[in-house]
């Protein structure tokens, strides 16, 4: 099981093969959504309907600040191990060791910063019992992330699936409704902890098998001190990135009680379904980019940005519209509190479609512009912040403070719409910058986008008319169908249809 630099690289990539590449990673990662949405709709009923509301923004608060710790310390290796894969004629094993030990290091600052202020992760109270086994989940996540993104450098998508898809969500969901029978204070934090170890198996197993045992690695201290510092740029845009899809959680924590926090967390969970969609590109995604990008072929990379672009964007308005259109129906089953939570669930559906085209444009600029690409997500932030601070306190003075800040839920959706107009600006600057940098378009944009959409309202629009227990099992079925037959027939191209097509390996696919 002996790596050699001679199989370290996948082979090169033959003129056409790039979308191929990209659409069965495509194909896999759309696959991989829906198991991961079947898995996380049990979790969040049973954290809703028998831990409640308090306990989950509880847990919810808890966790983000953990998660964010852990994405700090991949020191943006999530991303940039593909660029050190494609650039060294080391032994991939002894990279890939490089950047679990380099992650393992900041894992172990962070969790000790964690540990000796537990009130980063629980603000309002004391941590007790098992909480103070969350700091230690950042090893984890980290090693996890490293794991998957070298899988997937050499194209193998299937254990991004298994470990993120099915593994994690399937354990937690388990796991929380079994550990309610021990106890109410403790379960969800140990099920999220068991559902994190879980994950990490199902991560380092393929890993060893593709890559093996890492024979004559010896650390250097020099080289990993290097990649620390190369990479501050690429981990600080990751962590910002993430960051942005929390910053509302945490705000929401400053002024809103763990209740609303919880309600807000299940909008969050729903609504950051489809964000998987795009995020799991980026290991694909990157691989593929770098080998053009080695080749001076900027024009293949702006056409791959452009067709990644469509398909997570057309993917993400057709889900956008199948969960907000039901929203009241989708919240219900997690229990009748969380209905208050649509308005925020529309919001952050809406945000997730705006911020596609920065996602995927940043893919590519985290290897020709990742100062710049850094400075737009920082700016991004603080619009985010600034806007977020500013609607809440607008809209609860424009309520003449009808509740307590505490207990306004409209109030509590101010996060949401911050973010929405934040990711729409993040996406029209970052698509600019790199369109001037590659000399080509790299919009996604087709208007067969508003057709489809117009299509799948109407008929969400009827569906909604039906009792919820209908709506839930036809109604999204049938928004899906409608918006699909759209985007099947008047948006996509011969190119497009590349992502549905299956054909076997050295066989050119048919027209």
């Amino acid at each position: 099981m002996t790596a050699h630099p001679a199989r370290g690289a996948p082979p090169p990539l033959k003129p056409g093969e790039d979308i191929a590449v990209l659409a069965k990673g495509g194909r896999t990662n759309f696959f991989g959504f829906l198991i991961r949405l079947a898995a996380r709709l049990p979790f969040l009923f049973v954290a809703g309907r028998i831990y409640g509301a308090d306990a989950l923004g509880r847990f919810a608060y808890a966790v983000i600040v953990v998660e964010f710790a852990a994405q700090i310390a991949t020191l943006g290796l999530k991303r940039g191990l593909a660029e050190q894969l494609s650039g060294t004629e080391r032994p991939h094993v002894h990279v890939v060791w490089d950047a679990m030990l380099v992650a393992a290091l900041a894992s172990a600052i962070a969790a000790g910063i964690l540990a000796l202020f537990p009130q980063m992760m629980f603000p309002n109270s004391d941590m007790f019992g098992s909480e103070a086994l969350l700091p230690l989940t950042i090893f984890a996540l980290a090693w996890s992330d490293i794991a998957l993104s070298a899988l997937a450098y050499r194209r193998d998508i299937g254990a991004t699936v298994m470990a993120r898809s099915i593994v994690e969500p399937w354990t937690i969901s388990i796991g929380a409704l079994a550990l309610s029978w021990y106890s109410l204070r403790d379960g969800l934090i140990l099920s999220y902890v068991l559902s994190v170890v879980a994950a990490l198996a199902a991560s380092i197993w393929p890993l060893m098998r593709s890559y093996g045992r890492p024979r004559g690695w010896r650390p250097q201290p020099s080289r990993l001190l290097g990649i620390a510092k190369r990479n501050v740029p690429l981990a600080a845009a990751d962590a910002i990135e993430w960051g942005s899809r929390r910053l509302d959680i945490a705000i929401l924590g400053l002024f809103f009680s763990p209740a609303i926090v919880g309600i807000y967390y299940v909008a969050q969970q729903v609504a950051s379904l489809p964000q998987k969609l795009k995020t799991s590109f980026d290991p694909i995604l990157g691989p593929v980019i770098t080998q053009n990008l080695e080749a001076g072929n900027k024009a293949a990379v702006a056409k791959q940005v452009r067709q990644v672009g469509f398909w997570i964007l057309a993917a993400q308005t057709g889900i956008a519209l199948a969960l907000g259109i039901p929203g009241e129906a989708v919240m219900g089953l997690v229990g009748p509190t969380f209905v208050s939570g649509t308005g925020a669930l529309a919001f952050l559906l809406a945000a997730e479609v705006v911020a596609a085209t920065a996602v995927v444009s940043e893919s590519a600029l985290i290897y020709v512009a990742r100062k710049r690409n850094l400075l737009i997500s920082l700016g991004m932030i603080g619009v985010q912040a600034g806007l977020s601070f500013a609607l809440v306190h607008g809209i609860h003075a424009a309520l003449d403070g009808h509740v307590p800040m505490r207990d306004d839920l409209f109030a509590a959706a101010g996060p949401a719409i911050a973010m929405m107009l934040a990711l729409g600006l993040a996406s029209i600057l970052k698509a600019r910058l790199l369109a001037r940098l590659l000399g080509a378009p790299v919009q996604g944009w087709r208007w067969a986008l508003v057709h489809a959409a117009i299509v799948g309202a109407a008929v969400g629009a009827a569906a909604t008319q039906l009792p919820e227990w209908a709506e839930l099992i036809f109604g999204i079925p049938l928004i899906l169908l409608s918006y699909g037959a759209v985007i099947w027939y008047r948006g996509f191209t011969h190119e497009d249809r590349v992502l549905f097509r299956m054909k076997s390996p050295g066989k050119p696919a048919s027209s």
